[in-house]
């Protein structure tokens, strides 16, 4: 089951990327509920290994593009983020004090805090682009003008799952041009 989470989670955010193209730099927010993802209600069946799969289909997309991970804790840490240093120090964020475990943070969160380089954990983001794995509500950490991105996989096992881009606003009314 582990291996199909790992391919699955691969697959989509290799579509997410297609279809939602990213910046170097940039910030991709992922929530997690490994809970979820086994068939158990969020928060209440923790799977380091659901959670580890995950990361493993992840993360390593991410990085060869440049693009940061930001992961999403539980309630229990009021939805802080795991980043590495790099991105918080580039986006100018508050480190907050506080390590993630199974029952305060959530395993993904614990997962990346384990196997980042050098991690540490804001209160908040503002991220370009974003992951809800299993009703997680990612969108506090979005810029102002989430959008929906459609892709043709939509759960990841018995998770529901949702993409998102943000786009910038539009401003000055009738007068204004757009590209």
């Amino acid at each position: 089951m582990y291996s199909k989470i790992v391919e699955q989670s691969k697959n989509m955010i290799e579509e997410f990327l297609t279809v939602a193209p990213m910046n170097k730099g940039e910030i991709l927010v992922v929530g997690c509920s490994s809970s979820e993802i086994v068939g158990q209600t969020i928060g209440k069946g923790s799977d380091f290994n659901a959670a580890k799969a995950v990361f493993e289909g992840i993360a390593p997309i991410l990085n060869e593009r440049g693009i940061f991970l930001a992961a999403q804790c539980c309630e229990h840490l009021n939805r802080a983020l795991v980043v590495e240093r790099e991105c918080a120090e580039k986006y100018g964020l508050e480190v907050v004090c506080v390590v993630p475990k199974a029952k305060a943070g959530g395993s993904f969160a614990t997962t990346a805090y384990e196997n980042f380089e050098n991690p540490v954990v804001v209160e908040t983001i503002k991220a370009h682009a974003g992951v809800d794995i299993g009703s997680t509500l990612i969108g506090m950490h979005l810029r102002a003008v989430a959008v929906p991105v459609r892709l043709s996989m939509k759960t990841l096992c018995e998770a529901n799952v949702t993409f998102a881009r943000t786009r910038p606003k539009f401003i000055g009314g009738p007068r204004a041009e757009y590209k």
